[in-house]
């Protein structure tokens, strides 16, 4: 029952934000914020599928609560992509003046932080938190798991950052999209990490040929080998350490 609960409220925002919202309700918000009318039909909408989705017909309290977080966090997000988009222009930017991805990802931690509360207080679980909470912090399986990939995600990416600055400085990365090589290695090492953690240790040698697949070296590109080297460099790096955290971890956990 408990599961269902929360279930329901995150298929009432999955509707809310992804399928019956069109991208034209999207633009006129950003463009008109509170003065939008798609901007109160949007929230009205969250908690109007929240009220029905639940059944709890005699609940006002958590539509009502969705209502007014949907609306604050929305118009928080808003306000940030209009100041972004500004700024973009002032500095004549070349991102075709793009917020980027940062601001949907914090919106939607947000509205599931939102759920998350929602959910607590109709399964009367916020007196069991806190010790749930503990427990999880006493958990050395959950801890070290968390630990590894927080170091593979930053202070792996730092140091092998770190090791490969001055190959970097060699040849120009102007064709490069910009920090794609640093949100590679990130997803590369994360899937490492997985794949050393559950066991499928073959899965690590369809990813190397995954990345293989990448060619650095063109005709005619006085550079071709030394990127090619350098790709080389980072990924031996970047999966040796994945692998050597994640070994680590399951003796830990083991």
């Amino acid at each position: 029952m408990n599961s269902l609960i929360f279930i329901q409220l995150l298929l009432a925002h999955i509707l809310t934000d992804f399928i019956v919202q069109p991208d034209k309700w999207v633009k006129k918000k950003k463009a008109k914020g509170l003065r939008s009318g798609y901007f109160w039909l949007h929230i009205g909408l969250a908690g109007l599928l929240t009220y029905v989705i639940l059944m709890q017909w005699n609940n006002w309290v958590i539509p009502l609560f969705i209502i007014i977080t949907h609306g604050l966090i929305d118009l928080w997000k808003i306000r940030k992509e209009q100041l972004s988009t500004i700024s973009n222009k002032v500095e004549d930017s070349t991102d075709s003046n793009v917020p980027g991805p940062k601001y949907f990802f914090v919106d939607q931690l947000l509205h599931i932080l939102m759920i998350i509360l929602a959910w607590l207080y109709l399964t009367d679980n916020f007196r069991h938190l806190f010790g749930k909470i503990a427990d999880l912090l006493s958990d050395t399986r959950i801890l070290t798991t968390l630990t590894a990939f927080l170091i593979v995600i930053w202070p792996a990416g730092k140091a092998i950052g770190k090791i490969t600055e001055h190959l970097r400085k060699e040849f120009s990365t102007s064709e490069s999209l910009s920090n794609a090589g640093t949100y590679i290695g990130i997803l590369e090492r994360i899937l490492v990490l997985i794949f050393v953690l559950i066991g499928q240790y073959s899965a690590i040698g369809f990813l190397i040929a995954a990345k293989s697949l990448l060619r650095v070296s063109r005709e005619g590109d006085e550079n071709g080998r030394k990127k090619t080297e350098y790709v080389l460099i980072g990924t031996l790096l970047s999966f040796s350490v994945a692998i050597i955290i994640g070994l680590l971890a399951k003796i830990i956990i083991y």
